[in-house]
């Protein structure tokens, strides 16, 4: 019995793990293309110079993930993100002293944004696509807007940009800042009570409002949540770029999507995990770069990186688990067949 236990214990394990193993394939496959195509790009500096943008990415594919988890989707997520790092230069001033009042405020307010959308759809229930799709619009209105409101490329306060051109272990602390966010955002969803409610509440809304768990509250929780995570990158971001414009999010409303179908996430909700996430936000990043130091056309290279994305639907998650699934089913059935007629032969009078 224990030794029937043990095995169905890891045919699960495997089960679960083979919807996450696409994007680690791919990332081996791009490193190897890489290195045949443009080496150069494969060097300390070119990676150290794209490493942070793939960290900002992956914080925001973190906060779309959450949002996914839940069975939602967010589109709001570029004007988020830029009405931060509009912020930072609003209200910092060019200030150092003001940095932090600066931060606080575009979190906060990204925080509102989240708490909107939230009570739109987990609280009245509408459609989280069309929901955030306006909300977004609505954003992108206030954000052009507040940008007339102080002197055209007008920059971040010096103390952020200074900080984000550091270099710790050679690489960005925005870097650092994004394997840290992923790794505890693992922890949390497997380790603690409320990380493994979360994802109840996406596998099965109605299971969970039976054991007590506060589906809706945590349906707009979750929107208030992704909003601070793209808060976050949009603030990082600015201090990257020193002046940044009112499109800086434009980049930001497939990428993030892009990144949780091909890190394995279950687009009906509940499972998903931070780290293939991350990976695929780099996966993403390094594409991205290697795409332009091959010289490829602008148009070309939104042809390959859709292209990208229906590849990451076609090998999602779950059809992945589907098709493992059937696969030990057929190999099951032969060992069901054998018994059976064993059974048979032995119960036959002799």
């Amino acid at each position: 019995m224990t030794t029937r236990k043990t095995t169905s214990s890891a045919v699960t394990s495997f089960v679960v793990a083979s919807r996450y193993m696409p994007v680690f394939v791919a990332l081996l496959l791009l490193i190897v293309v890489a290195a045949i195509w443009v080496p150069e790009t494969l060097g300390a500096v070119p990676l150290a110079a794209i490493a942070p943008f793939g960290a900002l990415l992956g914080i925001t594919a973190l906060g779309q993930m959450q949002v996914v988890m839940t069975g939602g989707i967010d589109l709001s997520t570029p004007g988020t993100l830029t009405l931060a790092a509009m912020i930072m230069v609003g209200v910092g001033d060019g200030s150092d002293d003001r940095i932090w009042i600066a931060a606080f405020t575009a979190i906060a307010v990204a925080a509102l944004i989240g708490l909107v959308n939230g009570i739109l759809i987990g609280g009245i229930k509408l459609n989280p696509l069309i929901v955030t799709l306006a909300v977004g619009q609505v954003v992108a209105g206030m954000v052009s807007r507040y940008v007339r409101t102080f002197p055209i490329q007008s920059a971040v306060p010096k103390g952020l940009s200074d900080w984000t051109a550091k270099r710790i272990l050679g690489v960005s602390p925005i870097f650092w800042i994004g394997i840290v966010v992923a790794l505890l955002l693992m922890v949390g969803l497997r380790y603690t009570t409320a990380g493994r409610r979360f994802k109840l509440v996406g596998a099965n809304p109605v299971s969970s409002q039976v054991v007590g768990v506060r589906v809706t509250l945590t349906q707009i929780l979750v929107y208030v949540v992704a909003s601070m995570f793209y808060a976050i990158a949009g603030i990082a971001l600015a201090g990257l770029i020193r002046n940044p414009g009112v499109n800086i999010g434009s980049p930001y409303l497939l990428g993030p999507i892009a990144a949780v179908v091909i890190g394995g996430a279950s687009l009906t909700g509940g499972l998903a995990s931070p780290v293939s996430t991350m990976v695929a936000a780099f996966f993403l990043t390094g594409l991205n770069q290697m795409m332009r130091s091959l010289g490829l056309a602008t148009a070309l290279q939104f042809v390959v990186f859709g292209l990208v994305i229906i590849g990451g639907m076609l090998l999602s998650g779950d059809r992945i688990i589907r098709g493992v699934e059937q696969v030990l089913r057929e190999r099951r059935k032969p060992d069901s067949e054998g018994k059976g007629q064993t059974a048979m032969a032995t119960s036959e009078p002799g």
